[in-house]
């Protein structure tokens, strides 16, 4: 999953920036509604965690803004405002879950993926393809029942390639959802992340395919 946190709070948000990337989720960070508006006019996201008090437009205003603009985007507000005319402003505004600071990131991260299993229609963080399963809380890999090693990034493509399955993936979709604003990255590591998932699942029932001219599409072989 690949997140937007708008948070002004610098040492908060880079804290959580941390915790995200060593769980191996891509998340990219902004300090206004204004700015998150910029990002989200170009970007997409899998979902978005949200102060209130941010400096100009509230995060109420912007909750507000993106429902009344269609946008279904999961928000997850994330405030030290705990009082309940406050959880109920926000949830009556459209927000999908409500956290109070301080938290624990294990909390939030369990939260976020409990969100995107209700939008995608999933009920457990088990993902079951024939003989592979994927732990999406443990970000972990069985293959015929036995644990395969996948790095980071591996880990991020596989969670994307069966979140979207039977469905052509380009580069340039595969890259918005792995990568994150600052960092680098080519067309050829696309392809190396590919190559050595493809390598290590050979004998799964996932099968990954190129789609000359397109990109690429997974799909489960019975």
């Amino acid at each position: 999953m690949r997140l937007l946190l708008i948070e002004d709070n610098t040492e908060l948000a880079s804290a959580i920036s941390e915790y995200f990337s060593h769980i191996g989720h891509p998340l990219d960070w902004c300090e206004s509604a204004e700015a998150a508006e910029r990002l989200l006019a170009h970007q997409g996201f899998d979902m978005l965690i949200l102060d209130i008090n941010l400096p100009g437009k509230s995060g109420f205003q912007l909750l507000k803004q993106l429902r009344n603009q269609g946008k279904e985007i999961p928000v997850l507000v994330l405030t030290a405002r705990a009082e309940v005319d406050d959880r109920v402003s926000a949830l009556d505004l459209g927000a999908d879950d409500y956290m109070v600071k301080p938290f624990d990131f294990r909390e939030l991260a369990a939260r976020c993926r409990a969100l995107l299993r209700r939008e995608r229609g999933n009920a457990s963080n088990l993902m079951v393809c024939g003989n592979l399963i994927y732990d999406a809380a443990s970000a972990s890999v069985t293959l015929n029942d036995e644990r395969i090693d996948l790095r980071a990034r591996e880990i991020q493509m596989l969670e994307l390639l069966l979140n979207n399955l039977d469905h052509i993936l380009t580069k340039e979709q595969i890259a918005d959802r792995l990568y994150r604003f600052e960092e680098a990255y080519t067309p050829n590591a696309i392809e190396q992340v590919l190559t050595r998932l493809r390598k290590k699942l050979t004998d799964s029932s996932l099968k990954i395919k190129t789609i000359r001219g397109l990109g690429y599409l997974a799909h489960v072989d019975d």
